[in-house]
């Protein structure tokens, strides 16, 4: 079915906009939107676009994976860089903008990359849905003059993946992801160890079968989100028991499971109003 010409106006301006770039760098964590802005350059740019991974300790390693496969099958230029924010006490002591230090070290790294290699600009791929939700991470692009194409384009995160589904992308259909450090509550701190602990939950009950989860981190217990139509499956008895050993054996002392299901910035839900902008 050929999409609405409404969305193809909004995928003209989209090409438009990079096309009078020049060269670009792309942010690219090999998410749905991140993929289709990367896709979208090299299409327009072909040689001039170069998408960037920045791999840390709060990066999960599905995503790396799928981020080396997605540019290796579509022919992107991809570097993989390290990014170290985890090492700033200010963004390990998990404040409510902790997002603002991990985009600040990043674009502080890409604007690195692209004075060094000569090219015209940084973008990332947030979307018309991302700004309803709290993101501390948007003021560190705004400061750093980082280009959002596909905000400015006005595409939701529905019209990126059924872009991404023409394009023939494997990310159109997965589920929207975040880093490891949006696992921990705010307020506690963000170590490797951590870390480590929620990748290997969050890997053991993919392999499990289930399709969209989080394991939220509370210290020696660990929360369990899963999507809503998986959720009667996992409270069976024998599945329960099988999820309970994986995240034991991931180093959690004790597992539940959240009853209200998979859920978008669901730490977010303790914030009752947005915090002040950080001095700089």
């Amino acid at each position: 079915m050929r999409l609405l010409d409404a969305l193809k106006d909004k995928e003209k301006r989209l090409f438009d906009a990079i096309g009078r770039t020049g060269s670009l760098i792309v942010a690219y964590s090999g998410g749905v939107d991140s993929a289709y802005l990367a896709h979208a350059a090299h299409c327009v740019l072909g040689e001039a676009t170069l998408a960037v991974t920045a791999k840390s300790a709060s990066y999960p390693r599905s995503h790396c994976e799928m981020a080396e496969r997605v540019a290796r099958e579509f022919g992107f230029r991809h570097r993989v860089v390290e990014t170290r924010e985890i090492q700033n006490p200010e963004y390990a002591a998990n404040p409510v903008n902790r997002c603002y230090f991990c985009k600040t070290e990043l674009f502080d790294t890409l604007e690195g990359l692209r004075s060094e290699l000569g090219i015209e600009a940084v973008a990332y791929g947030v979307n018309a849905d991302d700004l309803s939700d709290f993101r501390p991470g948007h003021q560190a692009a705004e400061e750093h003059r980082v280009l959002a194409p596909l905000l400015d384009a006005g595409l939701s995160k529905a019209e990126i993946r059924a872009l991404s589904r023409e394009a023939g992308l494997p990310t159109a259909g997965i589920p929207a992801s975040a880093c490891l450090s949006s696992r921990i509550p705010y307020g506690m701190e963000v170590t490797p160890e951590k870390l480590g602990q929620i990748d290997r939950g969050e890997d053991a009950l993919r392999a499990l079968g289930f399709r969209q989860v989080r394991v939220r981190h509370h210290g020696e217990l660990a929360r369990v989100e899963v999507a809503a139509p998986e959720l009667a499956r996992a409270l069976a008895p024998e599945m329960a028991a099988r999820i309970s050993a994986a995240l034991k054996a991931a180093g959690f002392r004790w597992v539940s499971l959240d009853l209200d299901g998979y859920r978008t910035g669901s730490l977010n839900e303790v914030l009752e109003i947005q915090p002040p902008a950080p001095a700089r």
